[in-house]
C-alpha cells in the first residue's frame, strides 16, 4: 500500500491508497506509526483515493487515534466516498467526531 505523506505546517497529511485491507494495513500502520514516533501528533487521513476499507484498516485507524490521544495529539479523516463513509458510519467512527468532509476542515480540526 502506498501512503503518500505530506505536511502542512505542523499537520501530517496521509493520503491512503485505493485499499486499506488485511494485505495493506500492516504497511500503512508501520508508516503512520513511524511518523508519530518522530513527533507528528496532528494527523489527517485523506481517503479521497480510497475505495475500500476492511476491518483490518479500521483497526489501524483506531489504533492510530488511541496512540495520538495518548501523546496529546489528534486524528481526523476526510474526503471519504459514499461507500467509505457508510463503513465509517456503521462501525461507529462517525460518532467519534474524527470525520470532516474536506481536507481543509480536517486540518482545522486537528490544529485546534
Amino acid at each position: 500500500m502506498s501512503v503518500s505523506i505530506s505536511k502542512q505546517d505542523d499537520v501530517l497529511i496521509a493520503m491512503l491508497g485505493e485499499r486499506l485491507d488485511a494485505a495493506t494495513a500492516p504497511e500503512a500502520e508501520t508508516q503512520l506509526t513511524a511518523q508519530t514516533d518522530e513527533g507528528s501528533f496532528k494527523l489527517v487521513v485523506d481517503c479521497s483515493k480510497t475505495t475500500y476499507i476492511s476491518s483490518a484498516g479500521l483497526r489501524v485507524l483506531l489504533k492510530l487515534a488511541k496512540l495520538l490521544m495518548q501523546k496529546g495529539g489528534k486524528l481526523a479523516l476526510c474526503n471519504a466516498n459514499e461507500q467509505i463513509h457508510e463503513v465509517l458510519e456503521i462501525s461507529g467512527f462517525m460518532t467519534m467526531n474524527w470525520y470532516c468532509p474536506t481536507l481543509e476542515e480536517a486540518i482545522s480540526q486537528v490544529s485546534q
